[in-house]
């Protein structure tokens, strides 16, 4: 569990990038992850923001709750238009037209646009090496448009489009796992995050900032909307999330992996379903299989951290 440090907290900026009276849905906790991560990157922050709902409820015109440069761009294609701005800046810099400083050059996406339809813009960005940071925020489905099913969708929840019933269970596939495709592309940082775990978030997305070349962070963002959940849970189930093992904390610095919250004995798997209505049509067969495969995905992780620690000791 993450050691809350009181001292740490009364140093957090006070100043909001994502300013409150946007139109979120109550217990939001993709708004939360998103307000603690620009406190981590504070001002000199440039964004490019996919079409989702953290468009959707932070700039209705004329209104925006931004305040850092913040650009609007199609579905797909946010992680292109950054890296656009950040050659752009570089550029200018390089010919002296515009002084040299540290800017954070950020794109959004939720599940959507970073996992299906973005996929191929978000892999060349980052094969191409920009200083730039890329933050997929995970809802799980396709919540601005209607829940509908994405592959981020575990296994079994129903959606609009993978619905509960007789002739179906619900999501037939297994979340695609982004991280480790991510991971794949050799960068220098990959990590995921989750508000209800703030510190490590912040720490996280400063490594991000200040890692040369570009960065993957992975959000866990809970929505009680699309998660047919009562509101107040939110920070609750993103908990629960870490402790049975559906969202390991961890980062890949330069290919070595590191659990950031190791879990010695996990919760079951039932305390974090039952919470939510999208998994209450599942049987304890299917529940019990899950779990299974939840603790078998984990054990590769931690063998995958122990070679990294391993292989960092004998370089010592």
């Amino acid at each position: 569990m993450e050691k809350f440090n009181v001292f740490a907290a009364r140093l957090l900026p006070k100043a909001d990038y994502l300013e409150s009276g946007h139109r979120a849905c109550q217990g939001c906790a993709e708004a939360l992850c998103m307000r603690l991560v620009h406190k981590a990157l504070g001002r000199n922050t440039i964004v490019a923001s996919a079409t989702g709902c953290m468009e959707i409820i932070s700039s209705p015109y004329p209104e925006t709750s931004w305040n850092v440069p913040w650009m609007h761009v199609a579905f797909e294609n946010s992680a292109t238009v950054a890296s656009g701005i950040e050659a752009g800046y570089k550029a200018l810099m390089r010919k002296g037209k515009y002084p040299k400083r540290k800017i954070n050059f950020v794109a959004y996406g939720g599940d959507g646009a970073t996992m299906d339809i973005g996929l191929q813009w978000v892999s060349g960005a980052m094969e191409r090496g920009h200083d730039m940071t890329y933050i997929c925020y995970d809802n799980e489905a396709y919540m601005n448009t209607g829940i509908q099913r994405s592959s981020s969708t575990p296994f079994g929840a129903a959606t609009t489009t993978s619905p509960a019933g007789k002739v179906t269970k619900g999501q037939q596939t297994w979340k695609k796992n982004m991280v480790e495709i991510m991971a794949a592309h050799n960068l220098p940082y990959v990590a995921t995050i989750n508000p209800s775990y703030p510190f490590d978030l912040m720490t996280k997305v400063q490594k991000a900032m200040n890692t040369p070349g570009p960065a993957y962070l992975h959000a866990y963002a809970v929505c009680p909307t699309g998660w047919r959940m009562r509101p107040e849970l939110a920070i609750q189930v993103g908990r629960l999330a870490v402790e049975t093992g559906v969202f390991p904390l961890y980062e890949v610095e330069n290919g070595k992996y590191t659990i950031n919250n190791e879990i010695e004995e996990f919760r079951p798997l039932r305390d974090y379903l039952k919470i939510q209505g999208r998994f209450r049509h599942l049987s304890d067969d299917v529940v019990d299989s899950s779990e299974k495969r939840l603790h078998a995905e984990y054990r590769k992780l931690q063998e995958k951290a122990k070679a990294s620690m391993e292989e960092t000791d004998g370089e010592s």
